[in-house]
């Protein structure tokens, strides 16, 4: 059996169909896509993550077009609609997160691997727990967006938790929200993570701590897809903020993004 043609409108699809080893399965991606430097084929570009070419992605003629989140729903829809068959995941929460790295196993032809990767994500995140453990946990501010500022929701909570800290602003599994800065310095973070969508770590620290606000915390910017992207890259993430809350009791993790 010849193997499956996979198109990928979502960049967090897109990496864990990489991190599963399936990158060679795919034949179209958006422009927000990043592949491995390493990999064998160049997909084709389809358009933006919200915007594709519905024409283009039905030239390629895929026995599977992968989705995420539900700001992707109506999109996902259009693509039912040309009789396109579509796998939609939107993962609202960390667990959920982890079983969709299973799930795209088995939206790609690749099952076993899907279940590995999802075994091994649940592994780092269970050495991530014992070394937090009984640590005193730092109230933390996420920010997805700052104009308005914007307190990050999803599975965002759970990862700061997972990492050994307190979110109050969002709960788990809710979507990010606008919040008055007020609000933030009223509940006296200990840290600001700054994580805008779009903008990798091109965020100047400095425009967040001027800002007029009584928030005395140090503002730590780092790469979106570390925190905004339900694939592997969030595990990396949690790792990463293990780290900046507890530096003297979590090791560094190679696997961790610099």
């Amino acid at each position: 059996m010849s193997e499956l043609r996979v198109v990928s409108l979502a960049p967090s699809a897109t990496a864990t169909v990489a991190a599963i080893g399936a990158a060679d399965r795919l034949v179209g991606v958006t422009r927000h896509c990043d592949l491995p430097e390493a990999a064998e084929t160049t997909p084709e570009a389809v358009g933006g993550w919200l915007n594709p070419d519905l024409d283009r992605v039905a030239a390629l003629d895929p026995d599977a077009v992968l989705t995420s989140d539900g700001l992707q729903a109506e999109l996902a829809e259009a693509c039912r609609d040309r009789g396109l068959p579509v796998c939609h995941r939107a993962p609202a929460d960390l667990d959920a997160v982890v079983a969709t790295f299973a799930a795209r196993g088995d939206d790609v032809g690749r099952p076993g691997a899907g279940e590995r990767l999802a075994s091994a994500a649940r592994e780092r995140l269970e050495r991530v727990a014992e070394a937090v453990a009984d640590r005193p946990r730092p109230t933390v501010y996420c920010e997805e967006w700052s104009d308005p500022p914007m307190a990050a929701g999803n599975w965002v909570p759970d990862a700061v938790h997972a990492a050994g800290g307190r979110y109050p602003f969002v709960d788990a599994g809710e979507r990010s929200r606008e919040i008055d800065i007020d609000a933030v310095a009223a509940a006296d973070p200990d840290h600001v993570v700054v994580h805008v969508c779009g903008h990798g770590e091109r965020v100047d620290p400095a425009s967040i701590a001027g800002r007029d606000w009584s928030v005395d915390a140090p503002v730590h910017v780092i790469d979106d897809s570390l925190l905004n992207q339900p694939s592997p890259a969030l595990i990396d993430g949690i790792e990463r903020l293990a780290r900046t809350f507890h530096p003297d009791v979590v090791p560094d993790s190679e696997r961790d993004r610099p």
